[in-house]
This record gives C-alpha cells, structure tokens and sequence, in this order.
C-alpha cells in the first residue's frame, strides 16, 4: 500500500501514536511515516506516509504550515505551554486592542526565534525532551524562521487568539512566549491547531474513529493523485 493519509490527530496523543494506532487497526507492515510532528497538545492537520510515499516526507517537513494558536498572558512554563510546569507569573497590565495587534504583526517576516527547551531538537545525538526528563535543561541555539502571514482573531485578556503562516522549523510555543514577552509580561500556548501542512487542508482532514470505521482505502490519497496535488514536483 503507497500513499498517504490527511488526519486529524486528536489533542492529548503523539504523532506516532496515531502511527502505531493505524499500525495495530490494520494490521500494517509496510514502511509508515508522518510529515512533521505536531505536539501531544496540539491538533488538527496530521499526514501519515505509507510504503514507497514515505520518500516525500522530507518534502512535507520543507512545507509551509498554518496554525490558529491561543497565547494564555501572565503565564510562563518551562515547556512554553499551558501542559508544563508554572515557572513565573506576570501581571499582564492595561493592554489595548491597538497595542497587541501592533506587537503581533510586529513577528511578520524572517525572526530569530530559540527553540523551547523541550523538543525534538537533538543535542549530542538525543532530543532535547529526553534530557528534561531526566531533569536536564538544555537551551537551544537561535534560528531564523520565517513567519509569513500572522493573523489576530481575537482578543479577551488574558488570552489572544491567532492564526499563523510560517515555515518549517517554527515553533508556534516560542512565538507565543516571545509576544507576551515584548507585551510587557509572560505568556505561553493555551491551545493548537494545525489548519494547513503544505496543500493539505483540516477541512479535507479525516478523524481516527472514521478512518476505523470506514477503512483506509476511502481516504487514501494515491500516488498518482497526491502528483497532481504537487503539480508534478514529487
């Protein structure tokens, strides 16, 4: 079986759990992979690879992706998001629409932005989340990304909602961290959801329990479709 898969991870699991649920439903030995691991908090766009089409993962990591984002102010956690452990608290202050909104679009263009200190990013050939499991804190290098488009939804203090276009090796609980920092306070990710990998859109999206219920073959994108998808560049 070659193809891939548009899921909808679920919140509160990894990206290869939903691997390995797929694995032991359907009883797969082939070659499976995904392109680009979306946090245990986050949801939304997911794509599985299978067989020979876990050679355009690669291809799918290089993909822009979008993302609606909540930054919860006053909050800083050693994870950048709400699930870690409370390291400082922050007065947020008399903010105004017109000032947020200024300091949001403020992160458009090519930034410098340092990784969370928990991540998949490897120090001497480990991720940087195992070493905080052991209770070893690691901090990252600096690193130009590129935020392309930046969105403010809405707005009701202490939380300001957000949609993002971005480029790969963005992490949207740094950007989070970084705008309640130059608003003045703390502020880290409340909740995620991934819109957009790529062409591959939530709307087009299918959810776990349907994939089981229906089977594999109904949402599976084959070879010669997901070409076109690329316009023949794969």
């Amino acid at each position: 079986m070659d193809g891939i898969l548009n899921i909808y991870k679920p919140k509160g699991i990894t990206s290869y759990d939903v691997i390995r649920i797929i694995k032991e439903e359907f009883k797969i030995n082939k070659k499976i992979g995904h392109g680009g691991t979306l946090d245990p908090i986050g949801e939304g766009v997911l794509i599985i690879c299978f067989g020979n089409m876990t050679k355009i993962t690669s291809k799918l990591l290089n993909c822009d992706k979008e993302y609606i984002a909540e930054i919860l102010l006053g909050v800083k956690t050693d994870t950048d998001d709400i699930e870690g452990n409370v390291i400082e608290k922050k007065e947020v202050g008399n903010l105004n629409e017109e000032e947020i909104m200024k300091v949001i679009k403020s992160f458009e263009g090519e930034i410098e932005q340092i990784p969370p200190v928990v991540s998949a990013i490897k120090y001497k050939g480990k991720p940087l989340y195992k070493y905080y499991r052991k209770g070893i804190i690691i901090q990252p290098c600096a690193r130009k990304v590129k935020i392309k488009k930046i969105e403010v939804l809405k707005i009701s203090l202490p939380y300001i909602e957000f949609k993002i276009l971005c480029s790969k090796g963005t992490y949207i609980r740094a950007l989070c961290r970084d705008i309640g920092e130059k608003l003045g306070t703390v502020g880290t990710q409340n909740k995620l959801i991934r819109t957009k990998v790529g062409p591959f859109k939530i709307e087009d999206s299918v959810k776990i329990e349907n994939l089981k219920k229906n089977g594999i073959e109904k949402y599976l994108i084959y070879p010669s479709e997901i070409a076109k998808i690329f316009y023949g560049s794969i």
